[in-house]
């Protein structure tokens, strides 16, 4: 357990927050803490706020960095997705 000693003005700030978060100090103190070690934390990059590279890409051809292939390959990815949703509407 943490003592803490405030001054007047801090004080009533403090009574306010907890009047309007309707919530006790320590709840507020550990919130705070909480969101503050967050922003401590190494950022997650796009790719990793996504869920993780696409599995379907990386299991392709090793030439997807060239644009006509990684055109091609996608093109031909989607037209097999659409015929198998097809093939299961028909069904």
């Amino acid at each position: 357990m943490i003592n803490i000693s405030l001054d007047d003005e801090t004080e009533k700030y403090l009574v306010e927050i907890l009047a309007q978060e309707k919530s006790t100090s320590s709840e507020l103190m550990k919130r705070l803490i909480h969101e503050h070690w967050q922003k401590l934390q190494p950022r997650k990059t796009v790719l990793e706020r996504m869920g993780g590279e696409p599995q379907h890409l990386l299991n392709g051809p090793s030439n997807l960095s060239d644009r006509d292939e990684r055109y091609k390959y996608l093109a031909e990815y989607f037209q097999k997705r659409y015929e198998q949703r097809q093939q299961k509407q028909e069904a």
